[in-house]
């Protein structure tokens, strides 16, 4: 589903991502956990097309997201760490606004905004401006909206912050839906264990190199992986 090879961006003389090579097939939740500043970000920008990128190439379900951007961006869905939605909406046009941008049908539409924001119990709220939501009520709205068009690979930073119990409960949900259904997830987390009891594989990154990568067992073996992240972030300082 997602094929990352040789992935290198740099910022002036730093090298924010150094030759990182990772893939995710369908059906996976694949965790994405480092330090600040370690890489994450950018390397999940780059995957969705917002950064260009030095070297290296990424591949989405077979097409590239450099030569076929449009193509790329039509099979994935992508939530920033803090979303930037438009204030002067009301939560209800903006969903309508993302869902012409993927020219979801108005029957899917209604039927996929009316059963997501019942589940985040933001139905009530839809017809206010965002400018009046708080951030977990905007995180709610930033996850419908990545879920309206069905897309085979999501892509997420720090999803699980700002919300409630309840509503990462949901999410967490969703996302193992949308990987039984033949998607993928790719996420980017400091909540450890929640990618322990969560996730299929991990990658943990340091300094924008890989460092470990790879099934849940095969990474962690019989610690905890708080106990092998700390000790690979000791071990490559």
């Amino acid at each position: 589903m997602l094929k990352i090879e040789h992935l290198t961006k740099t910022y002036g003389e730093k090298k924010a991502v150094d030759d990182l090579s990772l893939q995710i097939r369908r059906g996976e939740i694949y965790g994405f956990i480092g330090h600040n500043g370690a890489g994450k970000t950018t390397t999940l920008k780059a995957v969705t097309g917002i950064l260009q990128f030095d070297e290296g190439e990424i591949l989405i379900d077979g097409k590239s997201v450099r030569t076929s951007p449009l193509e790329c961006k039509r099979e994935i869905a992508y939530i920033p760490d803090n979303p930037d939605l438009y204030d002067y909406m009301t939560g209800i046009k903006y969903l309508n606004f993302i869902a012409d941008i993927f020219a979801v049908s108005a029957a899917d539409r209604q039927d996929r905004i009316r059963k997501y924001a019942d589940l985040f119990e933001l139905t009530a709220d839809l017809a206010q401006p965002i400018a009046a939501y708080s951030h977990g009520m905007k995180q709610k709205l930033a996850i419908i909206a990545a879920w309206l068009h069905q897309p085979k690979l999501i892509i997420m930073d720090e999803p699980f912050v700002g919300l409630d119990p309840k509503a990462s409960h949901l999410l967490k949900g969703m996302m193992r839906e949308v990987c039984d259904e033949g998607g993928a997830i790719f996420f980017s987390t400091h909540v450890l264990e929640v990618a322990e009891k969560l996730c299929d594989k991990v990658a943990i990154i340091k300094g924008g190199k890989l460092i470990r990568s790879g099934t849940m067992e095969e990474v962690k073996g019989d610690d905890s992986l708080e106990e092998v992240f700390l000790e690979l972030e000791d071990e490559s300082c």
